[in-house]
């Protein structure tokens, strides 16, 4: 008999032990990620090139608008070459909100909202179908 409890000890002391094992190389994972994202982020800092936005033609080939410096370009990106298309008058520029800026968050929060109001509407109809 106490070789069986010490056979589910061990199996439970072993999958303690690599779940944390897991926790703590996810927890690094995050870091190291975290980490390099900052530094790309002060790499990038000071460049003068900023694509402002994109538009896709067929699968290899796209119409860019991007800022150099405070001229702003239209340029046609193929596979194997990129071309002038000329440049553009800040002032012709539609500058609102193109929807890109969503973060994850808002997502996350939208299907939260829909989510409980789906759980409700589930628990009305259960509770009028006992009725």
């Amino acid at each position: 008999m106490a070789v069986l409890l010490a056979g589910k000890t061990d199996s439970y002391a072993q999958f303690i032990t690599v779940l944390a094992v897991f926790v703590l190389v996810l927890a690094v994972t995050a870091a190291v990620t975290k980490w390099i994202a900052g530094y790309q982020k002060q790499q990038c800092a000071n460049m003068n090139i900023e694509v402002i936005e994109m538009t896709r033609i067929t699968n290899n080939k796209y119409i860019q608008i991007v800022r150099v410096g405070e001229t702003y370009l239209a340029i046609a990106v193929c596979k194997d070459t990129v071309t002038l298309l000329g440049e553009i008058p800040e002032e012709q520029l539609n500058r609102g909100d193109s929807g890109q800026g969503f973060h994850f968050r808002e997502f996350l929060d939208k299907a939260i909202k829909r989510n409980e109001t789906e759980s409700v509407k589930a628990e009305d109809n259960q509770s009028d179908d006992r009725e």
